[in-house]
């Protein structure tokens, strides 16, 4: 929901009220994941997507609705569903779309924070109206309206705002959303026979980029464009630039293993080490295996990679961390040209992000 968050204040200061549609449950091949958000202005302007353009129709019918009774509800859209078919979702997938009156307060603060704090990444917890579709697919279409209750709402730090009423369910609420803000997964899990949609809102992913070359500038314009937060860091001040990374967020001119507090390097960092120069490739590999961060690669042929583990383990890196460093960095596309090596990075580090093979959808059995 991050992306849509000035479209909401935009129209907000006009006096518009917005409505609110988020997917909590998918199935088989459906084109958008859990937390896809769409919105509907008073006035009928919609912002967002649930499915691609399969059922937008249909839901904005539903968020009118929701608007003028101030009720929400839980709808499918599916295999099983008639009027999907009509408006076009035959790929087969089905999915489960919670329809709000309004965009939840919590909702807005969560994307807010998250954006700009790198410690505030929570999740909110949304009870769903008794009734609402369960897990097989065959079950009711709709789920009846109710009023919306304000989430609940779990911190990173595992605080909880709110309660299920039972501390044995509170906590194990906690677990599961602590995991959801982890891997910026949302999700339904059900808790003592209530379904509760578990919706995170992970602090903005960042790209840390260790060597100020050509394909560095690539890489960071496509990481930029992905909503990344960018970081470079060169010891050369003549090629870490404004002029050559108009759209990096923050420019770090040292060795990279003496700038990794600064600049809080840790275990939600992508890492690529593109300088291939031992002097900064191992002191920036050492540091981000040290501190766990999600993704590390770096830059060189398989022949460089092999010298460079036998250093690294001379140095006193053990083989548990190096097995997490990806070398030769990227994705085989077959290109060679800078854009298109950033290209393959890129690909590679979303690919980790969401715990995907990085291998071709048509090999890629559907969802069930």
């Amino acid at each position: 929901m991050r992306e849509l968050l000035p479209t909401i204040e935009a129209w907000t200061a006009e006096g518009q009220g917005v409505s609110r549609a988020v997917v909590i449950r998918t199935f088989g091949s459906s084109p958008r994941r859990e937390g896809a958000t769409m919105l509907r202005g008073e006035d009928g302007r919609i912002s967002g997507s649930v499915s691609g353009g399969c059922v937008e129709g249909a839901t904005a019918e539903f968020m009118e609705a929701a608007a003028v009774s101030g009720l929400q509800q839980v709808v499918r859209f599916g295999i099983s569903d008639s009027e999907a078919w009509d408006v076009g979702l035959a790929c087969g997938g089905t999915i489960d779309v919670l329809v709000q009156p309004a965009v939840p307060l919590a909702a807005l603060e969560a994307v807010r924070a998250s954006h700009h704090d790198r410690h505030a990444g929570r999740a909110l917890a949304t009870v769903l109206p008794a009734g609402s579709p369960g897990a097989d697919i065959g079950a009711s279409e709709l789920g009846p309206p109710a009023p919306p209750a304000p989430p609940l709402v779990i911190h990173a730090d595992g605080s909880l705002q709110g309660s299920l009423g039972d501390a044995g369910r509170d906590a194990a609420l906690v677990e599961a959303a602590s995991s959801a803000i982890s891997s910026g997964t949302s999700a339904i899990v059900e808790l003592a026979g209530q379904q509760v949609f578990i919706e995170a809102f992970p602090v903005r992913p960042r790209l840390v980029v260790v060597g100020a070359v050509e394909v560095a500038v690539a890489l960071i314009a496509l990481g930029h464009g992905q909503g990344y937060e960018t970081v470079l860091i060169d010891g050369r001040a003549a090629f870490a630039t404004r002029e050559r990374f108009p759209d990096v967020d923050q420019l770090v001119i040292g060795w990279p293993d003496e700038v990794a507090d600064e600049v809080e390097l840790g275990p939600g960092d992508a890492v690529a080490v593109l300088s291939h120069d031992p002097k900064f490739d191992d002191p920036a590999i050492t540091a981000a295996l040290e501190r766990e961060c999600r993704y590390v690669g770096a830059i060189g042929s398989r022949k460089t990679q092999r010298a460079r583990r036998e250093r690294l383990l001379a140095a006193g890196l053990s083989v548990e961390q190096l097995a997490h460093l990806r070398g030769p960095i990227g994705l085989d596309l077959g290109g060679r040209e800078p854009a298109e090596t950033a290209l393959a990075i890129m690909s590679e580090i979303v690919a980790a992000r969401h715990g995907a093979s990085g291998g071709s959808l048509a090999e890629k059995p559907d969802r069930r």
